[in-house]
């Protein structure tokens, strides 16, 4: 299973619309620019993150893009679920499992389901808070006198 790029992407939006909200909207073309994404392509995946109730966008001179709520209050799996859908290895695992008329005598679907379930517990452990601290962490490491 691989995150795509729209799902690793609706992560740096999410971070730097935490990162860089100081009580104003965010504009795309500034995230763009920051991140070295595409405004086209952000734009698709902002109206995800809209229609799933992540963001809200203000319209006017100075509009532009705002989480919804405190950044602590977002996990990694919820904003990947938003734009990715039911994050799971196979099929007939997860919120929306294909129903295996093997099942019952299927043996690895043992390993699937511990892979799912690890998985979304990494995911649902950690929050934009958690990303804005691991970033401002390693620019940090980065100063030097």
């Amino acid at each position: 299973m691989k995150i795509s790029t729209k799902g690793r992407y609706a992560i740096k939006l999410m971070l730097d619309l935490a990162t860089y909200h100081n009580g104003e909207p965010v504009s795309l073309k500034d995230i763009a620019t920051r991140q070295g994404i595409s405004e086209k392509y952000l734009e698709h995946i902002v109206s995800t993150l809209s229609k799933s109730g992540l963001v809200k966008s203000m319209r006017g001179s100075h509009g532009g893009y705002m989480l919804t709520g405190a950044p602590q209050n977002y996990t990694v799996r919820q904003i990947l679920n938003a734009v990715e859908g039911n994050i799971s290895p196979v099929d007939c695992v997860g919120s929306t499992g294909v129903q295996c008329d093997r099942r019952g005598t299927c043996v690895s679907v043992r390993i699937w389901q511990k892979l799912y379930d690890a998985m979304n517990d990494v995911l649902e452990g950690i929050t934009l808070s958690d990303l804005i601290d691991w970033q401002n962490e390693m620019i940090a490491d980065q100063y030097v006198i």
